[in-house]
């Protein structure tokens, strides 16, 4: 006999896997086809790896616990959520593929309050009435901003999508070349325009737009003037762009509307913090800018939104074209916007309670001393399997917003011993809360400024269990 077909033949078949203890002891919580297709995919696993050779398969693999064992982590893994929390180690604070900015904690009881059952989203409790969905926030975000009126929408690109087609559809959009802007996914100011019927009307150069170029392009067809903020990159040296107050005057001469998207709009001034100064939406809606869009999952640091505030007549236009519906928010955005707004109200507790603007507040040594404190606590967990250092390392805002800052700061540095620096990572990004670092010069880095209170104490946990020679996260 072969001695592939001996070790097939040492195959537990899988009724006899399913009564093993590994995977009997699962039955209650996890549902029988579960168990059955984990028990079918482990047997169907190891017969290939058979016949195939490619590994070298030990009679020992095939008894019965350890084949059941391994099914039953099969239908554990099958049970997770496939969206679920993940620990941004990155320091990357808007890290677009994790999901953006995090929530405060009164943003999430809001959006836990109106999810357990009914809510007046759209019922005017005081006359008894049906209401307006956003005039929960229309109040706050004009307050904030000085706007006249504001509304709501499921992301910026909707917000711009749906403004410029409500208010220049048909018509043409004077733009700078500079600020062709180009978001992630690939997803362009020009196709965005040209989906919302929008003709584009570039003026000047990639480096220099003057307001002579604005006034000598305007015609019969022209529709409105637009600004997009170039908040994910920065053209430097010898360049020039028109600020907004001008195209409000030009605006005005005209009988144009002027529409500036912010992409990632800021409520606070944080330059006292060492970020470079960014206007704020406030400052825009000051400069006569008739209709302003900006991100809520951004600088902002709600959840996925686009606001889009101004002058009462344009948003009112905006807000009864018929994409407006397509595009409303429901009841969970509109209440985590709103407990986030309010913590506008007192900048203080803005810089305390907003995850970004916390991580954005941190000091360079309050970052080294966390590192420190992580990077002893692993070492005496880790002991030979790894060398830990803690080194100089600047954290990125991510999300499209403040190209060019870096937030001076320390990670700690993970070179493991036993296995890769890609295992390990894969093995991280594997375990029940999966962790996600940054793989630089064949060391693992950690950096603590995007972990949320308390969850050093989960990195450490998850950390040392994949270090484990053979092991995987948990």
């Amino acid at each position: 006999m072969k001695p592939e077909q001996a070790l097939l033949k040492q195959l537990p078949a899988v009724d006899r896997i399913l009564r093993a203890a590994p995977l009997a002891a699962l039955a209650e919580r996890v549902p029988h086809r579960i168990l059955l297709e984990a028990a079918q995919q482990t047997v169907e696993s190891l017969r290939r790896a058979i016949l195939q050779g490619i590994e070298a398969i030990d009679p020992a693999q095939l008894e019965i616990d350890r084949v059941a064992t391994t099914a039953a982590a099969k239908a554990e893994a099958k049970m997770l959520p496939n969206l679920r929390p993940v620990i941004n180690a990155t320091g990357t604070l808007l890290h677009t593929n994790l999901g953006r900015a995090p929530l405060s904690e009164a943003a999430l009881a809001a959006m836990a309050a109106v999810s357990r059952g009914y809510s007046n989203l759209e019922f005017d409790l005081e006359s008894g009435e049906r209401g307006h969905r956003y005039a929960h926030i229309e109040e706050l975000v004009c307050r904030l901003t000085g706007a006249e009126a504001a509304t709501v929408v499921n992301n910026n690109a909707g917000a711009v999508l749906l403004a410029l087609t409500a208010l220049a559809k048909g018509r043409e959009a004077i733009v700078s070349r500079g600020e062709l802007v180009e978001i992630g996914g690939a997803f362009r100011v020009p196709d965005v325009m040209a989906a919302g019927g929008v003709a584009l009307r570039e003026v000047g150069t990639t480096n220099k737009t003057h307001l002579r170029d604005y006034r000598e392009a305007i015609g019969e067809a022209t529709g409105l003037l637009l600004k997009v903020h170039t908040s994910n990159y920065r053209i430097v040296g010898f360049s020039s762009a028109v600020p907004a107050a001008e195209l409000v005057t030009l605006g005005r001469e005209h009988g144009l509307l002027v529409m500036e998207d912010l992409g990632s709009g800021m409520l606070l001034d944080l330059t006292e913090f060492g970020l470079p100064r960014e206007p704020t939406v406030a400052e825009t809606v000051a400069a006569g800018v008739d209709v302003v869009t900006f991100s809520g999952d951004k600088l902002l640091g709600g959840p996925q939104a686009g606001l889009i505030v101004g002058r009462a007549g344009a948003i009112e236009k905006i807000r009864r074209h018929p994409m407006a519906r397509a595009m409303r928010s429901d009841k969970l955005t509109l209440a985590a916007l709103e407990a986030t707004l309010r913590h506008y109200l007192d900048r203080t507790e803005a810089v305390r309670e907003i995850p970004v603007l916390r991580m954005l507040a941190a000091s360079a040594t309050e970052i080294e001393a966390r590192c420190q404190s992580l990077a002893s606590r692993l070492a005496a967990n880790l002991g030979e399997q790894a060398r830990i250092t803690v080194i100089p390392e600047p954290s990125a805002v991510g999300g499209g917003a403040l190209p060019l800052t870096e937030l001076r700061g320390f990670a700690v540095a993970l070179s493991p011993r036993g296995l890769t620096v890609s295992d390990l990572a894969a093995r991280l990004r594997r375990a029940r809360t999966p962790v996600v670092g940054r793989i630089q010069e064949d060391r693992l880095l950690l950096n603590p400024r995007t972990l949320a209170p308390g969850e050093e104490n989960d990195l450490l946990r998850i950390v040392t269990e994949a270090s484990k020679p053979g092991s995987e996260a948990q």
